[in-house]
């Protein structure tokens, strides 16, 4: 579904990331693990056009994005993301953050943007609320909103960076359900995440980077239970203890 073949990238001077490659396959969870300032999140961002490179290929499908075969808008609407912050819109309602883009871009008819809406909600558990503004609601149910309003323009690919970190501890729960129930549903994801029991759980794949690097990449069995680098079981050591 998407491979990243030798990605480099700069901030001006300051590499931050070097000769990354990996592939995510239709059906697989990828969870991408490591220290702060690693380049997971830039390398995640990268999948759907918010951040540039400068060397290497990304492919969608077979087709290569540097070259530009395929429009970025194009690419955008078949990969859905999920942002640390939610991002929605403060001044519209949660049924209106669900349907103006199904509206806007993927041109649906009003009811038909609002039933899909409703169905999604309903999904994560918050239909009772369509009717309230982002503000009215805990930081667990606006990304519980965010991650339905991404499933409304229907995704073929979901992008999570860091989707739990900016929620209190009892909210992280309410919102890995939804992403564990999006992955037993075959669901192809790609997640940056600090919670490493979700991805000993639903994992395919561990990419694990430091430095902007990709140390390791392993099925998430072998990584929890025998990672192949020095510097991932540091990292396990100290994370899961």
């Amino acid at each position: 579904m998407i491979e990243l073949k030798n990605i480099s990238k700069w901030y001006g001077k300051f590499r931050a990331l070097t000769d990354c490659s990996v592939t995510v396959n239709a059906g697989e969870v990828v969870v991408f693990c490591g220290p702060s300032g690693s380049g997971k999140s830039t390398l995640i961002k990268l999948i759907n056009g918010l951040e540039v490179f400068q060397e290497g290929d990304l492919l969608y499908k077979g087709q290569s994005i540097r070259a530009g075969a395929t429009r970025l808008s194009d690419l955008r609407r078949r990969i859905g993301m999920v942002f640390q912050h939610f991002e929605l819109f403060p001044h519209l309602s949660v049924l209106q953050n669900l349907t103006i883009a199904q509206e806007k871009v993927l041109k649906r008819k009003s009811k038909e943007a609002e039933k899909k809406a409703l169905l999604l909600l309903d999904r994560v558990g918050l239909s009772a609320h369509s009717h309230k503004y982002p503000a009215q609601l805990s930081g667990g149910q606006q990304q519980r909103v965010a991650i339905a309003r991404s499933l409304c323009m229907d995704p073929e690919v979901m992008l999570f960076d860091e989707p739990t970190s900016a929620l209190d501890p009892e909210m992280i729960n309410e919102v890995l359900a939804v992403m564990i129930e999006l992955a037993q549903d075959g669901m192809t994801m790609a997640c940056v995440t600090h919670e490493m029991g979700f991805a000993r759980k639903v994992a395919d794949k561990v990419v694990f980077m430091d430095s902007g690097a990709i140390v390791e990449t392993n099925s998430a069995e072998e990584f929890f239970t025998n990672p192949k680098s020095e510097r991932a079981r540091d990292f396990l050591a100290k994370i899961l203890h």
